[in-house]
């Protein structure tokens, strides 16, 4: 679909018609850009905390394209942010690049990367007309260290209005009652006694049983849970060799809860199985977080309804309208806690055609194809329309201007379409 043929919502309003075909223009002009951007990081993929590559592609090319760029900013060295204009009203719109060790983009941040720049693009190319200013976030380590979570704690979304992103997944889903779960992660590590396994076992205190009943009790408390609670974890240090008692051994864990609420006594009670084993084997324990708390997603509906009509008109999409009891996802997104502190979106969106699911090597294999290219220009386009429609809408404007400044995020507005 061209720029001109993206009109067809809110005409209404003559300056936010002409915005979104300008907006729209600048998109298709840098949409080879940011497709191989796509694919270049898709081919490059990089883990937490060590997307450099990365980061100085998506500083390159929002440079090209007339956008501020601040390299490594609230410390965080593959953080970046990128702004153009002025104005109270600030448009957010989050990058994420980081990839899956060994699945590579299995999650499709490279889309999420690609699609968040054409949007900032778009809507730079508009921003100094409709007086706003227009702010992407490259935000590092969402599969984990929480980077979004970092940033927001050291300022980095104080100024931003709302924010928004979106993320790949089978089907377009625009429902704002749509959301994820909550997730805490933390190592566990077991100390006991090293000795010969076969002259002298009884000198050794065995790290090793610690992990082993540890692992029995978590299992035997899974079935006490309830539904939408989730306890995952693997064995990263179990032992140097069979004929020593092993001295040490590191465990890595994660809990899940529908909501943010749940997540402490599900952490609490998963702690107590560690803490029973180290007790049941004579070992010491140390229970670590290994990032911030994840909190569960809640999307601004007059945001993502905006959304909507962008994928709509100007990506030629049918994103299915809501129906049905609300959806939530078995997995979790620090996005969650930007849209506590403030209004922001965080739709997922369809490789079209795609089969698997993200954190598979079939879809690893989508995210680095036509249908991504696709779900690149289609949000892209979309994120930007739901940008303008903000902007211009000076009623509109002003209210998610007064829900900042009270600090209200999508807990509040959520039912505000």
């Amino acid at each position: 679909m061209t720029a001109a043929e993206g009109d067809g919502v809110g005409g209404e309003r003559p300056a936010e018609v002409a915005a979104r075909r300008r907006a729209l223009e600048r998109i298709d002009a840098f949409a080879g850009r940011l497709t191989e951007l796509s694919r270049s990081l898709h081919a490059d993929p990089e883990v937490a905390f060590a997307e450099h590559r990365a980061a100085g592609r998506l500083a390159a090319l929002l440079d090209e394209a007339g956008l501020t760029v601040r390299r490594g900013p609230y410390d965080l060295p593959t953080a970046l942010t990128a702004s153009y204009g002025t104005g109270p009203l600030t448009i957010g719109v989050c990058a994420e690049y980081d990839a899956l060790p060994e699945l590579g983009h299995a999650c499709g941040h490279n889309v999420i990367c690609a699609a968040s720049a054409g949007a900032a693009i778009g809507l730079a190319a508009v921003a100094d007309e409709l007086g706003f200013a227009v702010r992407l976030l490259g935000t590092p380590a969402e599969e984990a260290g929480g980077g979004k979570v970092l940033m927001l704690d050291r300022g980095a979304f104080d100024d931003v209005t709302v924010a928004m992103m979106a993320h790949p997944g089978p089907v377009d889903d625009v429902d704002p009652r749509s959301s994820t779960t909550s997730v805490a992660r933390f190592d566990v590590t077991f100390t006991g006694r090293a000795s010969h396994a076969a002259l002298a076992p009884e000198s050794g205190i065995n790290a090793g049983d610690a992990a082993v009943v540890a692992q029995v009790a978590v299992g035997q408390l899974r079935q006490q849970l309830p539904d939408g609670y989730r306890v995952a974890g693997i064995v990263r240090e179990g032992g140097a060799q069979s004929n020593i008692i092993p001295e040490r051994t590191v465990l890595s864990f994660e809990v899940r809860t529908p909501t943010a609420e749940e997540l402490a006594a599900l952490r609490e009670r998963v702690a107590d199985c560690f803490r029973g084993a180290a007790l049941a084997t004579g070992c010491a324990v140390a229970i670590t977080a290994t990032q911030p708390d994840y909190l569960d997603l809640r999307n601004d509906a007059w945001l993502m309804a905006r959304y909507a009509d962008g994928l709509r008109a100007a990506a030629g999409r049918s994103p299915a309208e809501p129906a049905g009891p609300p959806r939530r996802i078995g997995a979790s997104t620090d996005m969650g806690n930007v849209t506590r502190a403030l209004p922001a979106i965080h739709p997922h969106l369809g490789l079209i055609g795609s089969s698997g699911t993200p954190h598979t090597r079939e879809f690893a294999e989508w995210t680095g194809g036509a249908a991504a290219d696709d779900a690149v220009l289609a949000a892209a386009r979309a994120m930007a329309w739901a940008g303008i429609a903000l902007a211009a809408d000076e009623e509109r404007r002003a209210h998610y201007l007064d829900l900042r400044a009270a600090g209200v995020g999508g807990a509040a507005t959520s039912a505000d379409g």
